[in-house]
């Protein structure tokens, strides 16, 4: 592997500008679908969904609440803080406004989680199925997040260089990273759970950096445990932060509800429509069951594990479920080996494919039910 930060660069450079690619492409596709549809791409971008609500934590702190037409009282205190943090930061430094620091954020984040998605894949399985993962993480269908002022692209920076500083034992960072993971979605919890059990498993190894690995340990859960406890003080219980989730809708009932939801699709009009979300669910669990009979990392194998339950058992917004499981990158790691052994016209075939089918879908998407 690279020594210093240039030559990794390099190195990552191909795999960089075919992220900068595949994004460009999905912003193209999006802006001339928007401007056909008479809409304002940007507008959908920055300024709708949950980008409103942290421009909301922006110009009022955590005192904004809503009351939905059901009579539920729904607080901004469900978004976690680092992204409005650097709204604030990128608009007191820049003529921007919050929803446009909010882009820039994600415009910055996204490349950045792109090369540690190839530095942490590069470093287990080699530089060629890095490639192709960042270029199918890229290309996912809802990859439109990524360039969107919503929390994806940052948390995923921040869980990937996380997580290969965990595979490289740089404790340290690796706790500082998971711990500002943390202060960006709920999910940061897996990758905190990523560096304790990989530092559990080598705690016994003779000559093993025990200070480091426990200070790694220890700052690791800060983020989301700070800011849920901080929540619970300003609610007045522990338990504030689920009972602010509730309010929303959100809550983890292991699928139980997502089941009926599918059910009911089965029974009804949307039978079409259920199972191609059975065979969406199917397809994840065995792409994960995959990633453990090829033995990945236990670190991301750990972290991946998390975030798949966390969106799959979630009891609401079940058009979010494929948002949500964005940052469970590693699932794409089998595939970006299969397309590392295969000839060179299929593999571009693969990429080019799926990359136009990310533009007009994010376009169609964007324009329509878009990200709740």
């Amino acid at each position: 592997m690279p020594s210093s930060a240039p030559e990794a660069l390099r190195r990552a450079r191909p795999a960089l500008l075919l992220y900068l690619g595949v994004r460009a492409l999905c912003l193209a596709v999006l802006f001339l679908w928007s401007s056909l549809a008479g809409r304002d791409a940007r507008v959908l971008l920055a300024e709708r969904w949950d980008s409103l609500w942290y421009v909301r934590v922006v110009e009022h702190g955590y005192d904004f609440t809503l009351t939905a037409p059901d009579g539920r009282v729904l607080s901004d205190m469900a978004f976690f803080p680092l992204l409005p943090w650097l709204e604030r930061g990128v608009s007191a430094l820049t003529p921007l406004g919050p929803p446009d620091a909010g882009l820039l954020v994600s415009a910055v984040a996204g490349p950045l989680a792109a090369w540690g998605i190839f530095r942490l894949v590069a470093e287990l399985h080699g530089e060629r199925p890095a490639l192709f993962t960042v270029a199918l993480w890229a290309a996912l269908p809802v990859g439109i997040v990524q360039s969107m002022a919503y929390s994806e692209s940052l948390f995923v920076a921040l869980a990937a260089w996380a997580l290969y500083a965990t595979v490289r034992g740089n404790w340290l960072a690796a706790g500082v990273l998971a711990s500002l993971a943390g202060l960006t979605r709920p999910v940061g919890l897996a990758v905190a759970a990523a560096v304790w059990v990989t530092a559990l498993t080598l705690w016994r190894r003779e000559g093993a950096p025990r200070g480091r690995m426990a200070l790694g340990m220890a700052l690791a859960p800060l983020g989301a445990a700070g800011y849920i406890l901080w929540v619970g003080a300003r609610t007045g219980s522990l338990l504030g932060y689920l009972d602010v989730q509730a309010e929303w809708g959100n809550g983890f009932d292991g699928g139980l509800a997502f089941a009926r939801f599918a059910g009911g699709l089965l029974a009804g009009p949307g039978f079409l429509g259920g199972v191609g979300l059975l065979a969406g669910v199917a397809l994840v669990i065995w792409l994960y069951a995959k990633g453990v009979a090829q033995r990945q990392h236990l670190a991301l194998l750990v972290y991946c594990g998390i975030v798949v339950v966390l969106a799959l058992g979630a009891s609401g917004y079940f058009g979010s479920k494929p948002r949500l499981l964005l940052p469970a990158f590693p699932l794409l790691i089998p595939p970006a080996l299969a397309l590392a052994r295969a000839r060179p016209a299929t593999a571009r075939a693969v990429i080019g494919g799926a990359a136009a089918v990310a533009a007009v879908y994010g376009a169609f998407w964007l324009n329509g039910s878009g990200p709740p």
